[in-house]
């Protein structure tokens, strides 16, 4: 696993003639080399590790996957057959890999297949682009963002209000439903975060569910922006091979475009906005064009973006923004009122919420629950300053219909059970068609808005 080293035969396949941060140019005696190939050095501390970034007649570029201490002038280079590869096979669940594909939750995998990170799996002949809508049991969600099978969701929000909790839930949800695994990859991710999730993932026995590829903050640009390719790979043999329909969860890909300036910085590159590599486009399209579904299963994504200044018109947002399909936005506000998952309905969006995808029904339903909740904000000024006595009969239906909507989409959740005590609920989109409806009709005018907070299905169970 991770990658294979074996001196070429034809023996050397050149030396070093320069040394910087990342990077060491590379006189060639061969010319058999092409640009991902990986070639290494042995030193005093052990066998060093690079990549083939750039070649230039005889002279390659390369960048290290590691520090480049004590490295110098004249030392032999050889190529390591292979390049970075990765468990391919179902020994991947449960395990922590680094963008190499070494595991770094102090386990052994021993022998098993593996696979180079940067193979493409699919022709365009084999992607389907018209998936099955991918139903998730959160209310909230499925209602106001619902995805496809293969949809790129962003997943924007702050440290707080419940992403991981969040994205927990989507695991177990999309297990239970559909018996299928996910994939978490962590682009600069804080080590410590990191270790929390995995801790967490454990606790909440879904450890065995998940596949993780870690480019650590601090770790260099190489670990950094390879590790998007790590996870991808994984994900590739969940749809692949076991046919399943996988969540993949990327936190944080803005953090790849980072580190793929710093290697373009390294490489002398004249930059664009901002100071982002020239091949700003390209390296954003190879990943997103590998998240896709096929007759057989789907990768579909949730990825969290880093907004720059809050400057939505970033270059590299703007780049990323362009292949997302929808995006979920996960707001303070809502959390301080004790209503998780606190989602910012107004600022997410699917772009399937279109009557001839998810049904007349549905689709209106939508556009009138936004239209009662926005009035609700306007209301809620009012009644702050005059008291809810002055509103018109019509205008006090609506305040109290909306309070009553805002609880409702608000969920149990099952990773959450110790914690609230309250059984987690998998809630079916039909239900919550039939509840949004009677609350926005007056059916629940009598019910007191507290009853709503924090269950599954109302009308079903009232019903009964």
């Amino acid at each position: 696993m991770g990658i294979e080293l074996a001196q070429s035969e034809n023996g050397r396949l050149g030396r070093i003639i320069s040394v910087s941060n990342l990077r060491v140019d590379i006189f060639l005696e061969h010319t058999d080399l092409g640009i991902r190939d990986m070639v290494y050095t042995d030193t005093d501390f052990g066998r060093v590790l690079f990549e083939v970034a750039e070649i230039n007649g005889y002279v390659a570029s390369a960048i290290c996957f590691g520090l480049t201490n004590g490295l110098k002038r004249g030392m032999d280079i050889y190529k390591a057959d292979g390049g970075i590869s990765i468990a391919y096979d179902d020994s991947i669940l449960g395990h922590v890999f680094n963008s190499y594909g070494h595991t770094i939750d102090n386990t052994e995998m021993g022998q098993v297949p593996t696979r180079n990170i940067y193979d493409k799996s699919l022709a365009m002949n084999e992607i389907i682009i018209d998936g099955d809508i991918l139903w998730t049991g959160i209310k909230v969600l499925d209602f106001f963002a619902p995805m496809r099978k293969g949809f790129k969701m962003g997943l924007l929000g702050g440290a707080g209000v419940g992403k991981t909790v969040l994205i927990k839930e989507l695991i177990h949800n999309v297990y239970q439903g559909l018996q299928s695994n996910s994939v978490f990859v962590g682009v600069g991710e804080r080590s410590r975060e990191g270790r929390d999730l995995y801790d967490e993932m454990k606790e909440a026995d879904l450890l065995d569910k998940i596949a993780m590829a870690f480019g650590q903050m601090g770790d260099n640009a190489m670990s950094r922006s390879r590790a998007m390719y790590s996870g991808l790979t994984l994900a590739e043999y969940l749809r692949d091979e076991k046919k399943q329909d996988v969540l993949l969860f990327i936190d944080n890909i803005y953090r790849m475009v980072q580190a793929n300036a710093e290697i373009s910085s390294e490489l002398a590159h004249m930059p664009i906005d901002n100071g982002y590599s020239p091949a700003l486009l390209t390296e954003i399209s190879e990943v997103e064009e590998r998240i896709n579904s096929t007759e057989d299963g789907s990768i579909t994504s949730f990825q969290a973006i880093f907004i720059p200044a809050d400057d939505l018109t970033d270059t590299a947002v703007h780049s990323i923004s362009q292949h997302l399909d929808g995006q979920v936005v996960l707001d303070r506000k809502v959390a301080e009122k004790g209503l998780y998952p606190a989602i910012n309905v107004f600022a997410t969006n699917s772009k399937i919420i279109d009557p001839e995808i998810i049904g007349q029904r549905h689709f209106q339903l939508v556009e009138a629950a936004l239209r009662c909740l926005s009035r609700y904000e306007e209301l809620e000024q009012i009644v702050a300053v005059l008291g809810i006595d002055e509103l018109s009969e019509d205008d006090r239906n609506t305040f109290f219909r909306a309070r009553r909507l805002r609880n409702y989409f608000s969920q149990p959740m099952y990773v959450a059970e110790q914690y609230t005590g309250i059984n987690g609920e998998f809630v079916e989109i039909g239900d919550v068609l039939d509840d949004v409806s009677a609350i926005l009709s007056g059916e629940c005018d009598d019910e007191d808005e507290s009853s709503f907070a924090y269950i599954g299905a109302f009308m079903k169970y009232q019903r009964r």
